[in-house]
């Protein structure tokens, strides 16, 4: 199943994507009501064309945006650090949350380094608490794209990482949610991000260092995880500020994440 938010005339909706395009379901609640609910999905209405859909992110106020850094070993290499003994968790802020087609925008005197990242984002289905790694792939209820944006002079200069990947619209997320049936194994998907036509990163999910069972049961055994929680699981190497020399995001910029099974997201650059 891909399902999806979208807006209705102002108002929040979901619908199911299949090859006729997005068609409404019978449903009132946003995502997280039906991740809780698991209800069986009743169509209502006509299909509405992909190009016509305004897609809202398609989980809206999570109550955690949890974040892994460095769990990648091409990223690591790039970047000159030390693989982790365990994984790192930062966190990014809810309003940091927009959808497919949403524009990235920052104050351009706040910050003039903002990076791409390409991650794959878990969607938490159930509430978890020291969730072995044998149960963990049994909380997830699907799979989206993710951007973990990042102002790298915020980053870096702060010496903690919250600030810098928090500000508004730093998490574009979509267009829709895979759930697992679809994709398979999730440490076997292509991964890329194109930024105005140019492959920036391309690599795999089997390049994780920790894999999607480890990483649910550690963050698990240090708090709660909800249905609508999302985990970013890390981004591959290609990122803008490890390049020679280094590539930031620009006013007009089109930044894509494309990951094998799950999706395709598009954003606008607009800096003000």
């Amino acid at each position: 199943m891909k399902i999806a938010q979208f807006y209705d005339k102002g108002h929040i909706r979901l619908g199911l994507i299949d090859a006729g395009g997005l068609t409404p379901l019978d449903f009132q609640g946003g995502m997280i009501d039906f991740i809780k609910g698991r209800p069986e999905p009743k169509p209502s209405g006509e299909a509405i064309a992909i190009d016509n859909v305004k897609f809202a992110p398609p989980i809206n106020n999570p109550s955690k945006i949890v974040a892994i850094g460095l769990n990648y070993a091409d990223h690591i290499r790039e970047s000159k650090g030390e693989t982790p003994a365990s994984p790192i968790i930062f966190a990014k802020f809810p309003n940091s949350l927009i959808g497919h087609h949403d524009v990235i925008n920052w104050d351009a005197n706040l910050t003039e380094k903002v990076d791409f990242e390409a991650e794959l984002a878990v969607v938490v289905g159930k509430m978890i608490y020291k969730c072995p790694e044998t149960d963990a792939m049994d909380a997830v209820f699907g799979y989206t794209c993710a951007n973990d944006v990042s102002a790298r002079d915020l980053q870096f200069a702060d010496g903690q990482w919250v600030r810098g990947k928090s500000l508004d619209t730093f998490c574009p997320l979509g267009p829709w949610i895979v759930t697992p049936d679809e994709i398979g194994d999730p440490h076997a998907l292509g991964i890329r991000c194109v930024l105005n036509g140019k492959t920036m990163q391309e690599s795999t999910t089997s390049m994780m260092i920790f894999k999607l069972p480890e990483l649910i049961a550690f963050i698990s055994t240090s708090f709660t995880l909800v249905p609508g929680d999302v985990i970013l699981t890390g981004t591959p190497h290609g990122v803008g500020a490890f390049r020679e020399p280094p590539v930031y995001l620009k006013d007009g910029d089109e930044v894509v994440v494309e990951i094998e099974k799950v999706g395709r997201l598009t954003n606008i650059c607009r800096p003000h």
